[in-house]
């Protein structure tokens, strides 16, 4: 099974335009065609972002969303800090990707991170359903 790390901008961008790439790529997560690794760190940026009030979420989508997350993901601790990404912020989406042996890092700010992190290719949503589907 691939895995994948999903940056923040996805998980809030799936949630948003249900019909969009990020969405697509949300739901080959909830059905087990893709396994995305997550962290603790990772987990609490998307709940702390989902819930910003300016995404207009409701809570019963944010709970959904979460409980989906916690229970669906595979969960993985990162063995060292990394400082490579442009914006450090990002930091932890590869060292998620490094301690979960993450085939792909999905992104929408492909350039903050470089175009791959050792075994991880760093791709937009809709390179990433390209290549899914070629495989």
């Amino acid at each position: 099974m691939i895995r994948v790390v999903l940056d923040t901008n996805i998980v809030v961008s799936a949630l948003l335009q249900p019909l969009g790439p990020s969405a697509r790529i949300f739901l080959l997560a909830l059905g087990g065609a893709i396994q995305v690794c997550v962290t603790g760190a990772i987990y609490a940026e998307y709940e702390e972002v989902i819930r910003r009030p300016r995404f207009r979420l409701t809570e019963a989508t944010i709970r959904s969303a979460l409980d989906a997350i916690r229970t669906k993901s595979y969960w993985v601790r990162p063995l060292e800090a990394l400082r490579v990404c442009s914006d450090p912020d990002d930091d932890l989406f590869l060292e998620c990707c490094q301690a979960g042996h993450a085939a792909f890092l999905v992104t929408g700010n492909i350039k903050h991170f470089p175009s791959h992190w050792r075994e991880t290719r760093i791709v937009t949503p809709r390179r990433f359903l390209d290549l899914f589907a070629g495989e």
